[in-house]
């Protein structure tokens, strides 16, 4: 399976189901909607467990997109910030309007942990590790 995946496959796959089961916990018990009325505020059709099968849908592309060549995998990367993106979005504008001062602190947690964390780890080249140096020779022999 390490072959197979490699380091970026292996940080989408996990990255992935742990997107597609948070946007599964919004339908089986939707938690407070504190901070994100910019998503919720245009009725029923915008509910936040509409808004879960935004975390589903990108959850299973990263998923997928973890079994894809180095390059063809960058899908998985985008469509995991666009979710982590969406909420630090919605919080921001909370804290702008006035609804949820504690907004800036939860936007932030989304765009480092989450949003920097993948932009980070799309860059990093599938064999980044340094080659051991060979042990030099003794002079003179």
């Amino acid at each position: 399976m390490r072959k197979l995946l490699g380091r970026r496959g292996h940080f989408l796959l996990i990255l992935g189901i742990g997107k597609t089961c948070w946007g599964v916990s919004f339908l089986v018990d939707p938690p407070s909607t504190a901070g994100l009325q910019l998503l919720t505020r245009w009725g029923p059709a915008f509910s936040i467990a509409h808004w879960a099968w935004l975390w589903i849908a990108a959850g299973l592309i990263t998923t997928f997109s973890a079994f894809l060549r180095v390059g063809r995998d960058r899908f998985g990367f985008v469509a995991a910030m666009v979710p982590p993106a969406v909420w630090a979005t919605a919080y921001l504008v909370a804290v702008i309007s006035g609804d949820y001062s504690r907004g800036a602190w939860v936007a932030v947690w989304y765009l480092t942990s989450h949003v920097g964390v993948i932009m980070w780890a799309a860059k990093v080249p599938e064999h980044s590790v340094p080659k051991t140096p060979r042990a030099r020779r003794a002079e003179g022999g």
